[in-house]
């Protein structure tokens, strides 16, 4: 056994010999032993070599997506999970590693629900519940702007490097979590009322298939994927990622700092010179965020996919926004209570039945008008929705006329 703990090859050999025996329907705890046995710790990069050469040679690629969960179970507690990982806040691997933070108390929340709704009576009312567990899924669906990093700024990078195998695998298994969160919104969306007994069942049902597919990849990320990455990666390439990080937004976090690694000039994609020109005139990058953070009213852009774009800086917004929604669904930034009104509108707007929509609240002592547009190119093709929000107070007060200059 000793020559297979020194010898790479020999151990990557091994590992796919014990691989295919499960593919034949060998005991997973019967290999886990021999896993155990046959290493005490598994670089995380030959776990990747050996799927990329099985993918290699033949076995198809619904195969080891399929085995991806098996395989993870069965070198679990295998795996050298005493990774120190030790990065500057805004590095790439730092941002990841917040995110599943955040993530992950997002599932821990949601399993403490039901933890705490079996201490009660089976037909007691269970409504809260509910609209909780409804509110931390929508959160929890931010991961999908976690998974599009990885998948459009990490993967790349791996397969300059030959390495395929987590494009392939990782991915479909990024595509099931985003499924199984999709259908636990959907399968809760109308349903107002229940009990103990029957959230958890729509718990066990729904939900705890979406947690186990999220902590999963947690795993999956933080003991196969960074590891190797960090390996094969430069700092420059770190860099490419991280300054094309902000175009698919965050997950629950937004980096509080700017990364800059030591030797790299800063991306400027920018400058106070540049003019953004319009049918009407031009800008200043410079003098058009003046303009936005200077209007009396907050502006937030929803694209033709329903992600949020852009959102103005004013000092004083009605409604608090984070740059952690870019890229985020707009339905997931509303309540539960309010996402049936948000769909008929953006329905309505996209269908071209409507064009504006307007309500009008009272809030803190405000009187709060909210204003939603429609917008479309020059043949009507939908656009986006502009969101609108303005603090009219103080103009429902205003009467007569004010003609002379007197400064508030």
């Amino acid at each position: 056994m000793s020559e297979i703990i020194n010898n790479s090859r020999l151990r990557i050999n091994g590992f796919k010999d014990i691989v295919r025996q499960i593919h034949e329907g060998r005991d997973i705890v019967e290999a886990k032993k021999e896993l155990a046995e046959m290493m005490k710790v598994l670089p995380h990069g030959e776990v990747i070599t050996a799927e990329q050469e099985l993918i290699n040679e033949g076995i198809p690629e619904e195969e080891i997506i399929q085995f991806c969960d098996v395989h993870s179970n069965a070198i679990k507690g295998i795996l050298n999970e005493d990774n120190k990982f030790d990065f500057p806040i805004g590095h790439p691997v730092h941002t990841f590693l917040t995110e599943n933070k955040h993530l992950k108390r997002r599932t821990e929340l949601l399993e403490s629900l039901i933890i705490y709704s079996s201490d009660k009576t089976d037909f007691d009312d269970a409504s809260e519940e509910l609209l909780k567990m409804k509110h931390l899924l929508n959160e929890l669906m931010d991961v999908d702007k976690h998974y599009l990093r990885k998948e459009n700024l990490i993967f790349p990078f791996l397969e300059k490097n030959n390495v395929t195998g987590p494009s392939v695998v990782m991915w479909a298994k990024d595509d099931e979590v985003r499924n199984y969160i999709k259908s636990a919104i959907s399968a809760l969306k109308s349903i107002e009322k229940v009990n103990h007994d029957e959230l958890s069942k729509l718990f066990s049902q729904f939900v705890k298939p979406a947690v186990d597919a999220v902590n999963e990849m947690f795993y999956k990320e933080e003991n196969i994927l960074l590891p190797m990455t960090i390996d094969l990666l430069t700092e420059t390439e770190w860099y490419q990622i991280y300054s094309q990080s902000d175009d698919y937004g965050y997950a629950l976090y937004v980096p509080e700092s700017e990364w800059i690694p030591v030797g790299e000039e800063p991306i400027k994609t920018e400058t106070s010179n540049d003019r953004i020109r319009l049918s009407t005139g031009s800008f200043s990058l410079d003098e058009l965020e003046s303009i936005f953070k200077t209007l009396p009213f907050d502006l937030t852009f929803v694209d033709k996919d329903d992600r949020v774009k852009f959102f103005s800086e004013g000092p004083d917004r009605i409604f608090a926004r984070s740059k952690a929604i870019i890229g985020r669904l707009v339905q997931h930034c509303h309540p539960p209570s309010s996402v049936g009104i948000v769909e008929k509108i953006l329905s309505d707007f996209k269908a071209g039945r409507q064009n504006s929509a307007k309500f009008w609240i009272n809030m803190r002592g405000k009187f709060v008008h909210i204003s939603y547009y429609a917008l479309r190119d020059k043949e009507q093709n939908y656009l986006g929705t502009l969101e609108v929000t303005q603090d009219g107070t103080e103009m429902r007060s205003l009467e007569g006329e004010r003609r002379i200059l007197n400064y508030d």
